[in-house]
This record gives C-alpha cells, sequence and structure tokens, in this order.
C-alpha cells in the first residue's frame, strides 16, 4: 500500500492506507485538543484566528497562528522535498522515511512529556502539525492527490458532490467510479471518527495522557513493517515461478 504507485495503484491500496492514516489523524487530532485545547491536524481554524487578530491589528498575538500554519506547511514541503530527492532510488521505499519521521515526532513527544513539565506547548503543537503535514503530503502523493487522511472538510464537500451525481443519469457510465471514491471517503470519515473515539478514551479515561501518541505510531510502523513483509514474500514468490518456469523451458 506504501509502494504502489501510478496505475499499479488500485482501490484496494487507496482504501488500506486511507484506514491507517485516517485512524492515526484522528488520534493525533483528539489527543492535541485534549492536550492544549488546539487543532493539530489542519489549519483552517487557525488560518481564522490569525485573520481575526491582523483585523484587529493584535499582530502580535497573531504570530503563534502563523507558527502553526508556517509548521504544516514545513512538513507538507518536507516529506515531498524528501520523496523528490530519493525516488530515483528504486531499491528504497520512498515514503517510509517521512513516516519515520512522523513517527520520531509522535514518540518524541510522549517521552518528553514522561520526563519534564511541557512548559512550551506551542512548540509541541507546531511539531504535531509539522507531523500531519508531512502524512497528508506523502498520502497525497502516493495516492495521486485521491486520498487526504488529516482534515474532513474538502472530503464531505467531495462526498456531497459525488452523491448528487448518483442521481443524475449521465453519469450513470462512470457510476462504478463515482461509487469507489464514495466508498474511500467514507472509510476515511469513519476512521478518523475512530481514532478520535479510542484516541479520547486511551487519553482520558486510561489517562495515558501525550503517551496516547505513541500508540499512533506504533500503528503506523506495523503498517510500515507489514508493508515491507508482504512486498518482500510477493517479490520471492515471483522469483520462485520465474526459476520454475525457466526449467521447465529447458
Amino acid at each position: 500500500m506504501f509502494r504502489h504507485q501510478g496505475k499499479s495503484r488500485t482501490l484496494k491500496h487507496n482504501l488500506r492506507i486511507a484506514t491507517i492514516l485516517s485512524f492515526v489523524a484522528g488520534i493525533v487530532n483528539v489527543t492535541g485538543f485534549l492536550a492544549f485545547n488546539q487543532l493539530t491536524t489542519n489549519v483552517t481554524g487557525h488560518f481564522a484566528l490569525f485573520i481575526s487578530d491582523v483585523a484587529n491589528f493584535e499582530f502580535w498575538k497573531g504570530t503563534i497562528y502563523f507558527l502553526y500554519i508556517f509548521s504544516f506547511l514545513l512538513g507538507s514541503f518536507s516529506s515531498s522535498f524528501l520523496i523528490e530527492i530519493f525516488k530515483e532510488n528504486k531499491k528504497l521505499n520512498v515514503f517510509v522515511i517521512p513516516t519515520l519521521i512522523e513517527c520520531l515526532i509522535l514518540i518524541s513527544i510522549a517521552i518528553v512529556s514522561n520526563i519534564t513539565e511541557i512548559k512550551y506547548p506551542d512548540l509541541i503543537i507546531c511539531a504535531l502539525l509539522f507531523a500531519m503535514g508531512l502524512q497528508n503530503s506523502f498520502v497525497t502523493k502516493i495516492s495521486n492527490a485521491i486520498v487526504r487522511t488529516t482534515h474532513l472538510t474538502g472530503l464531505f464537500t467531495d462526498l456531497g458532490i459525488e452523491l448528487s451525481q448518483l442521481l443524475f443519469s449521465v453519469y450513470r457510465p462512470h457510476r462504478d467510479k463515482i461509487k469507489s471514491t464514495i466508498k474511500l471517503r467514507i472509510y476515511i470519515i469513519c476512521f478518523f471518527f475512530l481514532g478520535g473515539i479510542i484516541g479520547g478514551f486511551l487519553y482520558s479515561r486510561i489517562n495515558l495522557k501525550l503517551n496516547t501518541l505513541i500508540f499512533g505510531a506504533i500503528i503506523l510502523l506495523i503498517s510500515l513493517f507489514y508493508d515491507d513483509f508482504r512486498y518482500g514474500v510477493i517479490r520471492t514468490k515471483r522469483k520462485y515461478n520465474q526459476r520454475k518456469h525457466n526449467s521447465s523451458i529447458l
């Protein structure tokens, strides 16, 4: 699901990565909000608050929201930059790099929260937004801009458009494709919601606090391991079948 790109990518691949990453985004979103009372997976609200402060000539107060927005942008830029640098290396799964960086950020925040009291929460919020920028960028590149997992505004917009298209005969030739994209968007929304519920439960009921982020990082690491393991098995099987075929010809 991380390796397949372009024409080789199917709905199944997109569904797998969408469910995993939207689930993790849901965990990060709720954890960030419960810990710091700030959104940590998108910048729409932060941009509105930034504009509000600027309009009231409170430029210094609005600086923090600008830093939140810039952190998400920097994460997106960094992810794309790393992918472009290493994409010529056919042996390397380039999407592993930003995913591992995201895991490192989530785990580091949890460790820091256990070692010392967080005196500068804005830095943690910026780090979480950077991580979500990373995630949103690489999943967009993997899926050719079909999947986005860190915010739901665009998803609900697209879902509404596609549901309305099912009611018109002019879209009948594309009905199966529309149904596939509707299925994908519903999966993303549901798993984002599920991640939020589980994240809230772990944070508040189990009292894991920011350690909840480790749970999200573990899911990402398991997904990477499974993807590489599955790819290795398929590759070995193909080589075996090829050798068997060559032996039968000889």
